[in-house]
């Protein structure tokens, strides 16, 4: 499971710092794909693995588009998607199912003060969510229950 990220700075386009955008990629992007390679190697049964699962953190930020707020965040969460996707079409003959789970608003401190209760009656559910919620839909994406899934993005995200 790869489950790292940040969001960098809460603000528009065109005040970003290009390195602050930089360390957004770097961290949710080109890491995730790094973690996914050494993954690959130790469990493809192509290199001598017994297959297993990936799943991988997105965010409803990926199709909510963070404007106003932070894009380069969601484009990052956009680009773990088309990364789970196209792991998973590459490695299911490899014995490996990859998928992701998108969370939206969770309480947790990567949030600015203030910020989840901002955004948060604009949740259908009414709340945000939590890291148990969250957990629970990564344990279910890498047991056996879900064999038969690869490629799924599973949205936990209070109907946001």
């Amino acid at each position: 499971m790869y489950n790292t990220g940040i969001t960098g700075p809460l603000c528009r386009v065109e005040s970003i710092d290009p390195k602050a955008l930089r360390d957004i990629l770097d961290i949710n992007v080109v890491a995730a794909f790094l973690c996914a390679k050494a993954a690959i190697q130790r469990l493809s049964t192509r290199h001598g693995g017994s297959g297993g699962a990936m799943v991988f953190l997105s965010s409803a930020m990926a199709t909510l588009g963070g404007g106003g707020e932070y894009v380069g965040y969601a484009a990052s969460k956009g680009a773990i998607e088309s990364m789970t996707i196209g792991l998973a079409r590459e490695l299911a003959g490899d014995g490996i199912r990859v998928n992701a789970v998108a969370p939206g608003p969770i309480a947790t401190d990567i949030h600015p003060p203030g910020r989840l209760e901002r955004i948060t009656p604009a949740v259908p559910l009414a709340r945000a969510g939590t890291v148990e919620e969250v957990a629970e839909s990564i344990v279910f994406l890498l047991s056996a229950a879900s064999s038969f899934t690869t490629g799924a993005i599973l949205r936990v995200a209070g109907g946001r």
